[in-house]
């Protein structure tokens, strides 16, 4: 959620961050509902002041006074109601098109239409070459019996999987040396609820807009088949839960900034992306992941040292388990609502003959914390509301696809990184 004086001071800014987010959303029609809201909420406070007064007054009146004060005030109720449905019927349209206004992306950022145009930072690592006819990770997994694919469309339908035996001590692996590694660095490690309600899904952003991807959880009605939500949905991350849990709060500043990681499963519909990366483990339902949030002062600078921490983090991790990647700057197309500044980590996969998305670091400025209500009290007593950012660690099964591949051997036999090998039992291959 946006900051409304800046919106109203400088509209064109709004406007023009909307246009390059690619985002549907009339910023001059809200301005104009924002400015009949105002004038009607001081319409009715005026008329709700002369009934509480003038109701207050009649018990003293007598005679004709007191019957025109009356009939007064029956006049006034009447119009008062049909005032107060219009003021609501305002309200409602004034806050379901303030959740759809984008924040206004730094200067820093790549113009451009979508991921296509994101721009690359930096690369890091060899990109590896082999002397034989290397497999993508779908062959190595079967060949190995870590990774079944057909057993899991057949219990859940499409894009569905199991990871069994060395695969899953593999994910296991990847999981708990990032969040140690986090952990030795300061940051909280949670494991949330993987429901979250709609205050928490409209707070960091992903409602409304992103109800498509999300799983609502419910159940089937007998009499017509239609779904009865219980009113919440399974997180697409945990940044959803962990970048909750202060929701409401006012913080010290003495308290900032807070590091938190979240593991959990995470849950996505993948809606609109049919014949999308279908094959293999790059864009499934359920995958698990380890999420970096932090809160911080509302400063820019804070801001910028603490995603530069972020996205440091994630590279330690990837540099750790010897594998390439580039880091990108996301541009306007490819960004979300609340978004101001956007890296993305895309790591090398031999199968796709690319690198491929495996991390997201983002810079929210307020606009979380603002749906959130999460302030904190400065040095001098003001309180402001916080600044959030947020970064995937590690995400799997994704980032299994190079893992496999990079490491794979002539004999179909996969080599385990040194740094996870402690985490599954000292095993230094994974064979047949």
């Amino acid at each position: 959620m946006i900051d409304l004086q800046d919106l109203r001071e400088r509209p064109d800014a709004y406007a023009d961050a909307a246009k390059k987010k690619r985002i549907n959303v009339d910023v001059k029609n809200f301005l104009k509902v924002d400015q009949g809201r105002r004038e009607l909420t001081l319409a009715v406070d005026d008329m709700r002041a002369k009934r509480n007064a003038v109701s207050k007054q009649i018990p003293t009146m007598k005679g004709a006074e007191k019957e025109a004060a009356v009939k007064e005030m029956k006049e006034l109720g009447d119009t008062l109601k049909k005032k107060e449905e219009e003021l609501g019927k305002i309200e409602e349209e004034w806050t379901q098109t303030q959740l759809l206004l984008p924040s206004i992306p730094l200067e820093s950022v790549p113009e451009g239409k979508d991921d296509t145009e994101n721009v690359e930072l930096r690369t890091w690592g060899k990109k590896p070459s082999f002397d034989f006819d290397a497999k993508d990770h779908i062959a190595l997994g079967e060949a190995l019996n870590i990774i079944d694919i057909a057993r899991g469309v057949k219990i859940a339908g499409a894009r569905s999987y199991f990871l069994k035996g060395d695969g899953a001590r593999l994910e296991l692996a990847v999981l708990m040396f990032t969040l140690d590694h986090l952990a030795k660095k300061g940051y909280t490690p949670f494991i949330p609820p993987l429901l979250a309600n709609y205050d928490a899904m409209m707070g960091t952003s992903y409602f409304p807009g992103g109800e498509e991807q999300a799983y609502a959880v419910g159940v089937q009605k007998e009499k017509d088949g239609q779904m009865e939500s219980d009113g919440v949905w399974l997180i697409g991350t945990s940044e959803v839960s962990v970048a909750s849990y202060h929701q409401g709060e006012t913080l010290k500043i003495t308290d900032l900034p807070k590091r938190y990681c979240g593991i959990s499963n995470c849950f996505r519909r993948e809606a609109g992306t049919y014949g999308k990366d279908a094959k293999g483990l790059y864009r499934i339902h359920q995958f698990q992941k380890v999420e970096q949030v932090v809160l911080c002062e509302a400063d820019a600078d804070v801001s910028a040292k603490m995603h530069q921490e972020l996205l440091t983090n994630a590279e330690e991790v990837l540099q750790a388990l010897k594998l390439p990647y580039r880091v990108v700057a996301v541009c306007t197309g490819d960004m979300g609502r609340g978004q101001v500044y956007k890296n993305d980590i895309e790591t090398w996969m031999p199968s796709r003959k690319g690198y491929g998305e495996t991390h997201s670091c983002s810079t929210f400025y307020d606009f979380q914390a603002r749906r959130l209500g999460i302030k904190y009290e400065d040095k001098d007593g003001k309180k402001k509301f916080v600044h959030t950012l947020n970064n995937t660690c590690i995400a799997s099964p994704r980032i299994l696809i190079p893992l496999l591949e990079i490491y794979q051997n002539e004999d179909g036999s996969v080599n385990i990184p040194d740094v996870l090998q402690p985490y599954i039992g000292g095993k230094k291959k994974i064979t047949k």
